[in-house]
């Protein structure tokens, strides 16, 4: 006869769900504080958090799903979160074009002021002729 005790998780263990709830922030708080009121502590956190990869990919990053990621969560209502997906598309869309105007805008004006530079400096290396006794006319 297999008997399952059901105990309680230990206090560290309540704590690292905690802290992994609430994300990266409060891991660095926890260890900030920890050398703040006791050294020990927060280099322990510290060395705990470096050993068990907690800030590039431990159980803070995989908490999040793709779609919280994005700025997506789901409310609960379908057609609430239709017309959200779809206004979202619309938007990047406007966006994506609005960037394409500003760098075509960019680059005429760039293409404005080449050009402005290349005819003054063809102006510069062929003086005109309507100088007095061969002298260059004077700029203004």
């Amino acid at each position: 006869m297999n008997t399952v005790t059901h105990t309680q998780p230990s206090f560290f263990a309540r704590a690292e769900m905690w802290l992994d709830a609430r994300g990266k922030g409060a891991w660095i708080a926890a260890t900030v504080l920890g050398f703040i009121f006791f050294w020990p502590i927060g280099l322990a956190l510290l060395a705990y958090m470096i050993w068990s990869k907690r800030m590039i990919n431990g159980s803070c990053r995989a908490n999040r799903t793709p779609a919280r990621r994005a700025g997506f969560k789901s409310s609960g209502n379908t057609a609430f979160d239709s017309y959200k997906a779809d206004m979202l598309k619309r938007l990047e869309d406007e966006q994506h074009a609005f960037e394409s105007f500003l760098e075509r805008l960019r680059e005429a004006k760039d293409k404005s002021e080449f050009d402005s530079f290349m005819a003054e400096r063809a102006e510069e290396a062929h003086p005109s002729d309507e100088g007095d006794n061969g002298e260059t006319p004077a700029k203004a």
